[in-house]
């Protein structure tokens, strides 16, 4: 991918982003997440409605990557679509954790509660 594309994607608001994403995780079937050296997962927390907790997610290991620049500890970490749809959905629904979809460079982000972006994925997977 090129930097233009990457800058390009980034640069777009973060409905248009997440639209990106369902169209490239559909195509792909991973999704991607961050991880520190001890195989954490990054996870953030938003400060709307009183504060909650979110997983950001990306659709390509270039944009993930980007994220984490000038951290030492994060990288890039791909999840198969069916695990993450079977498994770690339902495991953030039940911890109470939010999604961001595709973070942008502006630290805006998309989240959505872990059962809609599954009924959002699984209506981009019957498109193919």
């Amino acid at each position: 991918m090129s930097n233009d594309h990457l800058q390009n994607v980034l640069a777009q608001t973060a409905e248009e982003r997440f639209e990106y994403f369902l169209d490239a995780v559909g195509e792909e079937r991973e999704i991607w997440i961050l991880i520190n050296s001890d195989e954490h997962f990054l996870k953030l927390h938003g400060e709307e409605d009183g504060g909650f907790e979110y997983l950001p997610i990306w659709p390509r290991s270039e944009f993930a990557e980007h994220y984490a620049e000038g951290s030492n500890e994060l990288t890039p970490k791909s999840i198969p679509l069916p695990q993450f749809l079977n498994r770690w959905l339902p495991g953030l629904n039940k911890d109470g954790i939010e999604v961001g979809v595709f973070p942008g460079a502006d630290n805006s982000v998309w989240i959505s509660e872990p059962k809609d972006l599954e009924q959002d994925l699984r209506d981009e997977l019957a498109r193919f």
